[in-house]
């Protein structure tokens, strides 16, 4: 058993000193003995030691050469210091090949003493750079300070821009002093040197502008169609509108991303401004003279130009209805079972409310056909003759709806800092 584990400790050491034999045949990072270098290589050594300790970064260099290869061994403090040993030794005339073994050094003192050396020699560029960063930034302030300046004057010169379009007007003011200052800026970093600078942030300024342009088109959709709405105009703070045929309301305000309307119902509808643009705009403001209509439908049986006379006046006695244009009734369809007359007038919208004054109308219109016994269509005799009391006449309202102009007023308060149509907002760059 003694002899079986001695042969066993025998063979792992003959092993080892196998693998020892093999390492040491195989390492290069010290220098061959004198005796294995022909004169030859000796002497190229000799040149490339000459020139690496011409350089105080590499006075911890050794170099040494067997049959033309160079072996860099040693210590840097940087890795450029690396790359310059290379680039001697392989400069050097006779050497074919450069094998590179330079470590870079770990000693606390030299790491200290180059972290040092860095910040001195920036702390040395920033003196040496002030006098031009003085002015720099000078030129900087001055522009920011014209640009404003023109911005105030170009109001000479849009002038009547404002009475159509004081956002616009506030809008070109805003371009005009970020060119100016944009300009001074690349002025300012072209006598820093670093125009490259400005090179890189126009590009990555254009990449995040491309990726932006993707991830908000919607919102960039709506700014866009909100300035050519505030240019065309199509309506007004308080005008009575409908949109795409389906959307009726009062304007509230145009912001810069929707069109605000108060519902009749006394609700407030945003709709976005691409939406809008693209769609019809029906403006019943636009021409204070509104017109209403109502069918009646009478028995054939039935006198029509009596029943056109009397509606007519029946009509003309309601407050709110103009008397110019004049009221008018038409016979617009003629069947066996019925004949159906068709009652306009018009009426001021801004002063008279359109679906009270019609209300009204019809009512009118009804009471008189009954009492001079007219009768409509599918309805019997029976109930055309005279009532044994007076009907209830309610009071005739035809004003215009107050309760929704109060809210709309006061929606319009709350929104007069934003709205694009409003005249009275300030245009002036902030």
């Amino acid at each position: 058993m003694l002899r079986s584990l001695a042969t066993r400790i025998a063979l792992a050491c003959s092993l080892c000193l196998a693998f020892c034999a093999q390492a040491a045949a195989f390492d290069t990072t010290t220098p061959p003995a004198a005796s294995t270098v022909n004169p030859q290589d000796r002497e190229i050594g000799r040149r490339v030691d000459a020139r690496l300790n011409q350089e105080p970064a590499l006075s911890r260099v050794q170099a040494s050469v067997v049959d033309g290869v160079a072996l860099l061994h040693g210590e840097v403090v940087q890795q450029e210091d690396a790359k310059l040993a290379e680039s001697i030794a392989a400069q050097t005339r006779g050497v074919t090949r450069v094998e590179n073994r330079i470590e870079l050094s770990t000693h606390l003192r030299d790491r200290f003493a180059v972290a040092l050396e860095a910040v001195s020699e920036k702390l040395v560029r920033l003196v040496a750079a002030t006098p031009l960063l003085v002015i720099a930034v000078g030129i900087v302030f001055l522009a920011s300070w014209l640009g404003r300046a023109l911005s105030r004057r170009t109001r000479w010169f849009l002038g009547h821009l404002h009475s159509q379009n004081p956002y616009l007007e506030g809008l070109v003011q805003r371009v005009v002093q970020w060119l100016v200052l944009v300009c001074g800026l690349l002025i300012a970093l072209d006598l820093l040197g670093a125009s490259s600078l400005v090179g890189a942030v126009l590009g990555s300024a254009g990449v995040a502008g491309l990726v932006l342009g993707f991830a908000f088109k919607d919102i960039a959709e709506n700014y866009v169609a909100g300035i050519l709405l505030s240019l065309r105009r199509p309506f007004a703070p308080g005008d009575h509108v409908m949109i795409d045929r389906v959307h009726e309301g009062k304007v509230v305000a145009l912001t810069s991303r929707a069109t605000l309307l108060m519902t009749m119902d006394g609700n407030q509808l945003a709709l976005p401004n691409a939406l809008v643009f693209r769609s019809v705009v029906l403006n019943f403001s636009e021409n204070p003279k509104r017109r209403f209509d109502f069918l009646v439908p009478l028995d054939p049986a039935s006198s029509v130009g009596d029943a056109q006379r009397i509606g007519l006046e029946a009509m003309q006695a309601i407050d709110g209805l103009l008397p110019d244009p004049p009221a008018y009734a038409l016979i617009t369809e003629y069947l066996p079972d019925r004949m159906s007359v068709q009652y306009l007038g018009w009426v001021d919208q801004k002063r008279n409310s359109v679906p009270r004054v019609r209300s009204e109308a019809m009512r009118r219109v009804k009471r008189a056909l009954d009492d001079q016994g007219i009768r409509r269509a599918g309805v019997p005799a029976s109930a055309v003759a005279p009532l044994a009391q007076p009907e209830y006449t309610p009071p005739a309202d035809t004003s215009a709806d107050k309760e929704i102009d109060a809210q709309l007023a006061q929606a319009q308060r709350a929104k007069d800092s934003e709205n694009l149509l409003d005249d009275r907002n300030p245009s002036t760059p902030s």
